[in-house]
């Protein structure tokens, strides 16, 4: 019931309270940024759903820290979550930076991604390793798609995401370790199609 009630008032904080970083947001200080109206809207888009993703990492997180039964994994998914809780700091103050607003569909894509990381986690702690496997492999190529997108002149959005795509790595490395199962082909596909899906519909909602 602890672990429960923590999963909710971690729903919460995620939705509606302001995020806190625990790293300073990555700067390249001897660049500023300026962007044209255009450029600014095409990097706000940009930013929006890697916000959207970082509010998905909380929700599978915490999912499967809730689905666990040991106690070391539940400290290494609450671990990896707290980390990525800088990047939706991070994302969330730099689509203030541009004017824009977060997804609206933000509640939804919390829900979907705690549900596909209860399942995964109630799969068995090595499916919900590979699924962590997977997902970060597909974040960090959706980071660089975006390093290309970005306007060149964004110095700003583009340290941040070249800092997580760094970390995204990272969490693969680290639940490879802890003993991940590589997940079916076909299961990897579903993966990206219902990425696309989200990173399409944040892009403009």
């Amino acid at each position: 019931m602890d672990r429960l009630i923590g999963a909710v008032d971690g729903a919460l904080r995620t939705l509606f309270a302001a995020p806190r970083a625990t790293r300073p947001c990555p700067v390249l200080p001897a660049e500023e940024t300026h962007l044209g109206a255009q450029e600014r809207h095409h990097a706000a888009a940009l930013m929006r759903v890697n916000h959207v993703g970082e509010i998905c990492a909380q929700a599978l997180y915490s999912a499967q820290a809730l689905a666990t039964r040991s106690e070391r994994l539940r400290r290494h998914f609450e671990q990896a979550a707290r980390e990525e809780t800088d990047h939706l700091a991070w994302t969330r103050d730099r689509l203030d930076e541009l004017g824009a607003r977060p997804s609206l569909l933000n509640p939804l894509w919390y829900a979907g991604a705690f549900a596909i990381g209860l399942v995964a986690g109630r799969l068995g702690d090595a499916v919900s390793l590979g699924f962590v496997v997977e997902t970060e492999r597909q974040v960090e190529s959706h980071l660089q798609t975006h390093l290309e997108r970005l306007p060149a002149g964004d110095h700003a959005s583009r340290a941040i995401v070249v800092q997580m795509k760094q970390d995204e790595a990272g969490h693969a490395v680290a639940a490879q370790h802890e003993g991940a199962l590589e997940l079916p082909g076909p299961v990897k596909l579903m993966m990206r199609a219902a990425a696309k899906v989200m990173t399409t519909t944040a892009h403009y909602i």
